[in-house]
């Protein structure tokens, strides 16, 4: 359901999306999106960007999930206190921001949820004992959505662009072998997953629509957009690879001063990463753009990083 359904940019933004917490202290806390929402009432975006709420029966979001996750795995996030409600609302509002860009209702969207979900693959039992989750992700938010945009709505080729500061191992392990899902990430290497090495590039069909670009610690603007700039576009052209929506894993735990990463991409550097995805956008699938938040627990950087995206977005 949209509120408000104006052409522009859309903004998944609920409440409940606060209610989910981990242990004491833990930096993927409440505390992240009470500040983009103060800065948003702030910035006076949270009273102009159309909003975009959940919906969809239970069946349904629970099916887009299965496209994913096993059964196994839903059922111990599930299982979880109100972990097990979040995740699936987290999933059925990002799903509603799919349809509406896709129905050209808006031309794209942001969605501010929590839990994030680039790390979850299929853990199984392991989230109900151990309850933090992969990398803190439950139900693998975007690449549910890529299903869903394949499945659902009609689309044939997804392209995932994933700008967090770590790798997102459960998006690359839902699509390695998928040449309709090209996946890119510019990531740290060696910190947490401890995965995204240069030379995983796919696997059978999906040989080299996997592009992963490690970068040193304490890269910034330049490293990051050089890549974005170059190796992005080369691979795109080599595989005449022609998405019919974009996907962004927006994760500001790249962003400077981040308490759980060391890149130093400002929020200029992230208005230039979303023009770049806006472009391709622009160029391939009629504008059709959802960005989903990952990371980025220094709660005043996240909330300053998402202002400037979501400013860049309104450019479309």
């Amino acid at each position: 359901m949209i509120e408000r359904p104006l052409p522009g940019t859309g903004l998944v933004f609920e409440d409940d999306f606060i209610r989910h917490t981990l242990s004491p202290g833990h930096p993927e806390a409440p505390i992240r999106l009470q500040a983009v929402k103060q800065m948003l009432l702030d910035t006076g975006l949270m009273d102009e960007l159309p909003k975009v709420h959940a919906s969809g029966d239970e069946k349904e979001i629970l099916d887009a999930v299965r496209q994913i996750h096993s059964d196994d795995h839903i059922e111990s996030v599930l299982a979880m206190d109100i972990t097990g409600n979040v995740a699936p609302l987290a999933v059925a509002a990002v799903l509603a921001a799919v349809r509406a860009v896709a129905q050209g209702e808006l031309t794209n969207a942001f969605c501010a949820v929590r839990p994030p979900g680039h790390h979850a693959h299929n853990n199984g039992a392991h989230y109900e004992a151990y309850g933090e989750g992969q990398g803190f992700c439950f139900l693998n938010n975007i690449a549910i959505a890529a299903r869903y945009a394949q499945r659902v709505c009609g689309f044939r080729n997804i392209l995932i662009l994933d700008w967090d500061f770590h790798h997102g191992n459960g998006t690359e392990w839902a699509f390695y072998h998928d040449p309709t899902v090209f996946f890119f990430s510019t990531h740290a290497l060696y910190t947490y997953p401890g995965t995204g090495f240069a030379d995983r590039n796919g696997a059978g069909g999906g040989l080299g629509y996997n592009l992963s670009i490690p970068l040193d610690f304490f890269s910034g603007d330049r490293e990051v957009l050089h890549m974005w700039e170059t190796r992005l576009f080369q691979r795109l052209d080599e595989l005449d690879f022609k998405p019919d929506f974009v996907l962004v894993s927006a994760g500001f735990d790249s962003r400077e001063k981040d308490y759980l990463g060391n890149f130093q991409i400002t929020d200029t550097g992230f208005v230039r990463l979303t023009e770049i995805a806006l472009d391709i956008a622009r160029t391939h699938s009629n504008k059709r753009l959802v960005s989903i938040l990952e990371g980025g627990y220094n709660p005043q950087g996240l909330a300053s990083a998402v202002n400037a995206h979501l400013n860049a977005l309104q450019t479309n």
